[in-house]
């Protein structure tokens, strides 16, 4: 019997109140209720009959698990895939389109369309970086699949990995670092994995996915998504072995971690301590005979499965010498910690397209532009040395300043009289917001709330303007 249009949206509603009803341990909060129930995640610790999960397509194209999936792409947003319709398109029939793709899914009938490749810069670099975008329908239906498999998966992921993983971000990583740093893991092999996202073998990825789920037309969908046509393929896809998952595909960051996680198996089983944001890694070592051991291991292991470690990016340095490392935006050098300099030029790009001197906006606009930049990167980068934060300060303000220079008539930079005609506490007023004075106060509330009894995971920062190391708890 064909549901209607209010039992479908009754139907989409129901996991908001199974989310409510259910009682699970924190770690497997973030699950999807609409899946996996209080019975499931007890299956999901007990373990499951030859260690295989079947029986799942039928939670993927459930009403309730297609009706999560679509809210979670809604409050995502972003563009449409090659079909051209959008976010807005798929919400006026949403619970007709989520019933026939249900239906699709159901008597496998379902196909993906093809992704829309597009480019965007890359970061520091003249080169793009290719993203993939699939489709509305086809983003729905990865996050359904997503839903159901990933908690599978990520039972048995390392605590090394950091990557794309519920509860777990960019920050814990760099915690892990800097507490391995302190403990004197100090020769790093830094590591780079040759396009990593686009060279992944499909037959060796669908094998370790196998050795999860026996589901077969589970395992047919995923293989879908990984023969999906790309709008304007890249070489990998043309001859050969398939490779690759397109980067901007819901399901690719969960298929680049199982990829992965048996390396992250071996590596700390071995004794090395290695920490890894999806493909960016380092391996944190005590002497240069060890790092040069860890690297020439990880080499064997990434070749094995059909990855290869890119000759010039990979190295090894030493942290307390000159040149030392750059991890997730952060550059580590001689116990100091700075963001890297692909993070300041794209930060000082950003500030110079909003604060041309031909710009037509009041002051006061250009500075509530400006601010939404400055609190998100702070907020990333609030970690580094004080002098980082002062000498952005200066240049911002000498930006503003040659803008109201211009619209007196002046020519060039800022200089001279302008910085008493228009001073520090002039900006301060107007609500610039300032990097320093930020800092300082954050420098403050750490000194004024650490205390020796306190159990708060410890961090290194440095705030002197000489760039002296401190500890202090930092709770990110």
């Amino acid at each position: 019997m064909k549901k209607t249009g209010t039992e479908q949206q009754r139907l989409f509603a129901v996991s908001e109140t199974a989310k409510r009803e259910r009682e699970v341990e924190a770690r497997w909060a973030w699950t999807e209720p609409a899946v996996w129930t209080e019975r499931m995640v007890d299956a999901l610790e007990r373990g499951v009959k030859g260690g295989k999960w079947h029986s799942l397509i039928d939670k993927v194209y459930a009403d309730r698990t297609l009706g999560a999936a679509w809210r979670r792409v809604e409050r995502n947003g972003g563009s449409g895939g090659v079909d051209g319709e959008r976010i807005r398109d798929f919400k006026r029939e949403a619970g007709k389109r989520l019933s026939s793709l249900s239906e699709q899914l159901r008597v496998d009938q379902y196909e993906p369309m093809a992704i829309r490749r597009v480019y965007i810069p890359k970061l520091g670099s003249q080169e793009m970086r290719p993203l993939g975008i699939p489709t509305i329908r086809d983003r729905v239906v990865q996050t359904a699949l997503r839903s159901v498999i990933e908690p599978i998966f990520e039972h048995d992921f390392s605590d090394n990995s950091y990557g794309f993983r519920p509860g777990r971000s960019t920050k814990d990583a760099l915690r892990r670092v800097d507490g391995l740093l302190a403990e004197g893991r100090t020769w790093v092999v830094d590591v780079d994995i040759t396009r990593y996202f686009d060279t992944i073998p499909h037959r060796n990825l669908m094998r370790e996915i196998e050795k999860k789920i026996a589901d077969s037309r589970v395992l047919e969908l995923i293989e879908k998504y990984l023969r999906q046509d790309v709008l304007e393929a890249m070489p990998s896809f043309e001859t050969g072995e398939r490779r690759g998952t397109p980067q901007g595909a819901v399901i690719s960051p969960l298929l680049a971690n199982i990829y992965l996680h048996p390396i992250d198996v071996v590596m700390e089983g071995e004794g090395y301590a290695m920490v890894r944001y999806a493909d960016d890694c380092v391996v944190l070592c005590t002497a240069r005979e060890e790092a040069e051991r860890a690297m020439n291991r990880l080499q064997e292991l990434m070749e094995a499965r059909g990855l290869r470690l890119h000759p010039e990016k990979t190295k090894i340095v030493e942290a307390n010498a000159p040149g030392g490392f750059d991890f997730l935006g952060y550059h580590f050098e001689q116990g100091k910690r700075s963001p890297r300099k692909k993070s300041l030029r794209k930060l000082k790009d950003n500030i110079r397209e909003r604060t041309r001197r031909a710009n037509g906006h009041a002051l006061s606009k250009i500075i509530e532009m400006i601010n939404s930049v400055l609190r998100g990167w702070f907020e990333y980068f609030k970690h580094c040395r004080r002098r980082v934060f002062t000498t952005l300060d200066a240049w911002i303000r000498q930006r503003l300043r040659s803008i109201l220079r211009a619209r007196r008539g002046g020519r060039g930079r800022a200089r001279g009289a302008d910085y008493q005609r228009w001073s520090n506490a002039f900006f301060r007023q107007l609500g610039l917001f300032t990097l320093s004075e930020a800092h300082a106060l954050l420098i403050r509330s750490l000194h004024e709330t650490h205390r020796p009894e306190s159990r708060m995971r410890e961090i290194r920062t440095y705030g002197s303007e000489g760039g002296g190391a401190h500890q202090l708890s930092l709770p990110l």
